[in-house]
């Protein structure tokens, strides 16, 4: 892991692949557990028979599941200690190119893309991609922003 202990660290460090973390497997139980906390029961999430007879086959993880991976993922490939405290201030860019078929490992990869000065602090851009072990397209890519408090 990456511990980045300046603003001109990650700076520095704005471009490079941070790494690759390790592959997790999204269960069926994961799936239900997600969608009973946000309330989206949507059949091709959690009914197995009536998804086993549509074109993907199987249930499909949320894409939002697949999104709120990303501070995990994280955790795996840096740690910023510059500044104060450290905010989720935004995503963008979100998009889904492919379906994510349950029961399937994922892994995500991140870069810096950007580190710009605003009134609050400091917004750290970070673009994701995250892929499904087989897949030729990502399942998720993303580009977050962190506020780092002076």
């Amino acid at each position: 892991m990456r511990v980045l202990t300046s603003i001109e660290e990650i700076e520095a460090a704005v471009g490079e692949t941070l790494g690759t973390t390790d592959w997790v497997e999204l269960d069926q139980a994961a799936v239900d557990t997600f969608a009973d906390l946000t309330g989206d029961h949507q059949w091709i999430h959690v009914d197995a028979e009536r998804a086993a007879e549509s074109s993907f086959g199987g249930t499909i993880v949320h894409g939002f599941l697949t999104l709120s991976m990303l501070p995990g993922f994280a955790t795996q490939l840096f740690r910023i200690d510059a500044g104060g405290a450290r905010l989720n201030y935004g995503v963008e860019k979100v998009r889904f190119p492919a379906p994510l078929r349950t029961g399937s490992r994922v892994r995500g990869s991140a870069t810096f893309t950007s580190v710009t000065k605003v009134p609050s602090g400091t917004q750290v851009r970070t673009s994701w991609t995250v892929e499904a072990e087989g897949s030729e397209r990502p399942v998720c890519v993303a580009e977050t922003i962190t506020l780092v408090l002076p």
